[in-house]
């Protein structure tokens, strides 16, 4: 089987769970007997695969929000994994965690903006947490185009993960690819193996044993490689999908060594050490989860029938979004701010590596009595990035607490942004979410958002009692 080169990756995510207003996850019966989904899961995959090392055989990542959930519910399964990367960037130089877009946003349905937003803040994430650069970042749904490629080169980014149908190349089964860029860029895409994914992912039966894995599956997949073979899944598989499959992910990984001639890597390793790589074309507006390119996130298509609700929806978030931008720029920049440093490097009041108080007066020059407004306007942006969540869009049903929370997030933009401005931008949205109906049961947008909004306003209003200091205008 000649010197090649295998890794399995892992993308290991959740969607946020967090109620939008009281950032707190209800209790969800079909988790029990956990309180909620996110507990459950934790329990049945991410804490039993650090504590069988999994996560310094794999290459991996590691959604931020989740991380985030993870180190204040499970301490000690957050150490090791992080223990567990940083003992393979030690032996290696390079690490085999790579880092993920902040909020899980469909990339090639953002705009240019929110793309660097997004990327910025997912590689801040990454180094806040391991403790390095990463080199390779996982798009969610690996939903691609150039102008996101473009982005992480200019990040520092190295190379990504990309299903085969998302390249077109004359050389076939290489496992990696070079993809040419405008303005000189180079990004290396690693193109896993479908059928050795979708036996992963999809077929139970498969993974029961994990020498005869090796001998029915992968040595078949080795011969139709000419250099890389990679294998990819959401990390979910390894003991909540399938469980107690993070043993068979455990043994898989020791035992491929001893039963074939491939070396176990990662690939920033791979990459390190690999001769030029042949060129390959991509073919943008893709993902590995929707055969109708990225359909599945903006509109009806046949992986979602009957999700008339999802262009209106798309179309309102945009709306809302473009009239939070608006106010939020004309204020800072009013006020002697750059809005754009402001709202990339906001990232670290959230991941608490400063305060917003020195945030504020160090960082953007903000004068005392803008703080309050400035604070507002920075928190509605952070609503208005959260309610892109791909989550919201995965599903047929509008009902779900995916789709629920993304319009949630909309009313706390909105809401924040009139708090401080006075400014009535409640009556749009609330037409525009109008439109929006589930097929199924009697609720709307518009319902749904209402119900957030007057939430978000009881809090609000409680907020500025606890100031001493009214609202800029009535909410």
């Amino acid at each position: 089987m000649g010197n090649k080169q295998f890794f399995i990756h892992g993308h290991f995510y959740q969607p946020p769970r967090e109620d939008a207003i009281t950032g707190l996850i209800p209790g969800e019966p079909g988790a029990a007997p956990y309180k909620n989904w996110n507990e459950r899961i934790h329990d049945e995959c991410y804490r039993p695969n650090a504590s069988i090392g999994n996560f310094s055989r794999i290459s991996f990542n590691i959604g931020p929000t989740l991380l985030d959930w993870m180190q204040g519910h499970d301490k000690l399964t957050y150490q090791a994994i992080i223990d567990q990367e940083n003992a393979i960037y030690a032996r290696y130089g390079v690490g085999n965690g790579m880092a993920q877009p902040y909020n899980h946003t469909i990339l090639p349905l953002a705009s240019t903006r929110d793309k660097i937003i997004q990327i910025k803040w997912g590689i801040a994430d990454f180094i806040h947490h391991f403790g390095h650069q990463p080199l390779g970042m996982w798009l969610p749904e690996t939903a691609v185009d150039e102008e996101t490629l473009s982005i992480l080169v200019d990040h520092g980014i190295q190379f990504t993960i990309l299903a085969p149908w998302q390249v077109r190349s004359d050389t076939k089964d290489e496992g990696i690819y070079i993809l040419n860029l405008q303005g000189n860029r180079q990004m290396h895409a690693f193109v896993y193996d479908r059928g050795l994914s979708t036996r992963l992912s999809f077929d139970p039966s498969a993974t029961v044993n994990a020498d005869q894995f090796i001998r029915d599956h992968l040595e078949l997949s080795v011969e139709a490689q000419s250099r890389v073979l990679c294998a990819a899944s959401d990390g979910e598989l390894y003991g909540h999908h399938q469980p107690f499959r993070e043993m068979f992910l455990a043994h898989l990984i020791d035992r491929i060594p001893v039963l074939t001639d491939l070396s176990v890597s990662f690939p920033a390793k791979i990459l390190r050490e690999a001769e030029e790589a042949s060129l390959a074309e991509l073919v943008p507006d893709t993902s590995w989860s929707c055969h109708h390119g990225i359909s599945r996130w903006k509109e009806e298509c046949a992986c979602t029938p009957g999700a008339i609700w999802k262009a209106p929806l798309r179309s309102a978030l945009d709306s809302i979004a473009d009239q939070v931008d608006v106010i939020f720029e004309r204020v800072l920049v009013d006020k002697g701010i750059d809005p754009f440093y402001a709202r990339n490097e906001f990232i670290r009041v959230l991941l608490g590596e400063t305060s917003i108080d020195d945030f504020l007066a160090y960082e953007c020059k903000c004068q005392d009595e803008d703080t309050m407004m400035v604070q507002a306007l920075l928190k509605a942006q952070v609503a208005r990035q959260k309610m892109y969540t791909s989550c919201g869009f995965f599903f047929d049903e509008l009902s779900r607490i995916e789709p629920r929370n993304n319009i949630g997030y909309a009313a706390q933009a909105i809401a924040w942004t009139e708090f401080v401005t006075g400014e009535q931008l409640m009556p749009d949205a609330w037409q525009l979410l109008s439109e929006i109906k589930s097929q199924r049961f009697a609720i709307n947008g518009c319902t749904i958002f209402t119900d957030f909004y007057r939430n978000a306003v009881i809090d609000l209003q409680a907020y500025a009692i606890s100031l001493g200091a009214p609202p800029a205008g009535e909410v």
